[in-house]
């Protein structure tokens, strides 16, 4: 609890905005001056302040010293993230947030960001079809709508001159804004000249940001979502893959099954065999040393199961999962990919899930599913261009979610320095403008406003798992079976009159019947009363 307590504090000094690069910043005039700070068109002030919703401010970045992993300086535009485009940007006061503090910080709504709202993400094998296909068309409404506020950078600061007077950002879609941050975030450093990089860099992953950095991440995605479809209830669904043998949401209903033409492909019967991939050729941009500029350049590529098994000999297990959960520490050693007994490595696959040790060579957990995908998904740059990503990643958010909630640890527990660069609790996440330090998202979900169904209790499990779901499909096919409600009232009206007046025209003829009979015996009972009458007269 106390540490849940800190959180809260915590998040009410820091604003929450959307990512790089906010459209209003993107130009010579942000460069020049450095400035992040758009108006907010709901008083015509910077950030708000007007209203009190935040104010223009300083960036203060953090001097604690990085791991030796990366022993340059100065030649990396994230290094020191944001200072090499911006050193002024909005800070969001209490429960604000957006890039210029016209939206709320995540998990609060409203016109004052006052209503807390918790949002639940369910398992996508459990959602009915009908919101099945709602996701499958956000996604594809995202691939195809340029993002109204954001825009990349396609150039190094350098090469936009000295004050920013050669600008080079560009439009690109809401879905592939969130491929190009991964790809940033990840990419190789440039050292000077064609092909000269550095390599074990990576402002994301192989350290412990790992966690917090893709929480935000999806959180941002989520949110995009939302504010594009107008759907406020939305909520990325997950992949609860613990003990697949195979994957179970490549079909055409769902993320696209495999290509009976080309194995490598996806189904024509899929929306997403038509989506072109980006940011997946990083030999031919370190060759060039250029940045990936969103075009297009070829088709998604996913063939499940046909990869290295000595590499990933099997998909995760519950006894896998459970394992990773057990362990106490965050991090240790080096706080790298070699770590040995820490919950960040083991998650992230690098270490074994039933001893601990790292295991270089192989990929386990996270990192198996990735290669297990054996296409666009197998690639660290490009991997955010399978949809698949989002469903991985959003389950592995919950074992993150899990392993909080068993250890509570306090935030003192996440790195203070000398992990690798970008990864220290007081770094701020690369690309995400305003700021968010990593340290301020090792916290638990209820703090940002949304849980995952199956970790809900027992009760509130059935409601959203099983009883939601079926209501939902109720309310879809409702007038389908109110119109064959009344067909089948009306079917029964009619057989019913049918009946009736087949039992009338029965008795009539019942009736009728008998009537003729009365009137064909009369005679002959004249008769007989005579000759009885006769008869009755003897010679007695």
């Amino acid at each position: 609890m106390r540490s849940l307590y800190v959180s809260v504090v915590l998040l009410q000094l820091i604003g929450t905005c959307l990512c790089q690069f906010p459209r209003p910043c993107a130009n010579s005039e942000g460069l020049r001056t450095k400035e992040c700070c758009p108006v907010w068109d709901g008083d015509g002030s910077a950030c708000g302040a007007l209203s009190g919703r935040g104010f223009c401010t300083e960036v203060e970045v953090s001097e604690e010293p990085h791991g030796p992993q990366y022993p340059h300086s100065g030649i990396d535009d994230r290094e020191r993230w944001p200072l090499a485009f911006f050193n002024r940007t909005c800070r969001c006061a209490g429960n604000y947030g957006g890039f210029n503090c016209g939206e709320c910080r995540f998990g609060y709504w409203g016109s004052n960001c006052a209503e807390y709202r918790e949002s639940v993400r369910r398992n996508i094998l459990t959602m009915s079809l009908a919101e099945q296909q709602k996701f499958i068309s956000y996604l594809n409404l995202a691939k195809n709508t340029i993002s109204r506020d954001y825009m990349i950078s396609t150039a190094t600061r350098a090469e936009m001159g000295e004050n920013g007077e050669n600008p080079m950002f560009s439009d690109i879609n809401t879905y592939d804004l969130f491929v190009w941050m991964h790809y940033y975030v990840s990419r190789d450093a440039f050292l000077g000249g064609p092909g000269n990089v550095w390599t074990d860099i990576d402002f994301a992953h192989e350290s412990a940001a790992f966690l917090p950095w893709h929480r935000v991440y999806l959180l941002h995605w989520e949110n995009e979502i939302r504010k594009l479809t107008g759907d406020f209830n939305f909520t990325i669904p997950y992949w609860d893959w613990r003990d697949a043998q195979s994957c179970e949401v490549c079909t055409d209903a769902l993320m696209g099954g495999r290509s009976p033409l080309n194995p490598n492909l996806i189904s024509p019967a899929s929306v997403f065999s038509s989506w072109k991939v980006i940011c997946t050729q990083p030999e031919e941009y370190n060759s060039r040393e250029a940045l990936c500029n969103g075009t297009g350049e070829g088709p998604l590529l996913r063939n499940p199961g046909n990869h290295d098994p000595n590499r990933t000999p099997r998909l995760p297990t519950t006894a896998d999962v459970d394992f990773t959960v057990g362990l106490p520490q965050y991090e240790t050693g080096p706080m790298d990919r070699f770590t040995n007994m820490s919950f960040r490595n083991v998650i992230e696959g690098f270490a074994s899930p039933t001893s601990g040790m790292a295991v270089p060579g192989q990929s386990t957990m996270h990192n198996a599913l990735h290669v297990f995908m054996n296409g666009s998904m197998s690639s660290v740059q490009g991997s955010a261009n399978d949809p698949i990503f989002l469903l991985h990643h959003a389950f592995i958010d919950s074992i993150f979610e899990r392993w909080l909630r068993t250890h509570q640890p306090l935030q003192t527990n996440y790195p203070r320095a000398n992990a690798p660069i970008g990864h220290n609790d007081g770094h701020y996440m690369v690309p995400f403008l305003p700021l968010y330090r990593n340290g301020d998202y090792f916290l638990t979900d209820k703090v940002l406003g949304f849980e995952y169904a199956y970790l809900l209790d027992p009760g509130q499990r059935f409601v959203q798992e099983f009883l939601t779901p079926y209501l939902q499909q109720a309310q879809e096919i409702w007038l389908w079976l109110l119109g064959a409600g009344i067909l089948g009232a009306l079917i029964a009206a009619v057989i019913a009159a049918l009946l009736i007046v087949g039992r009338r025209k029965w008795r009539r003829n019942q009736r009728r019947k008998r009537a003729l009979s009365y009137e064909e015996r009369q005679p002959l009972l004249h008769s007989s009363s005579e000759e009885g009458s006769s008869s009755y007269q003897t010679t007695m």
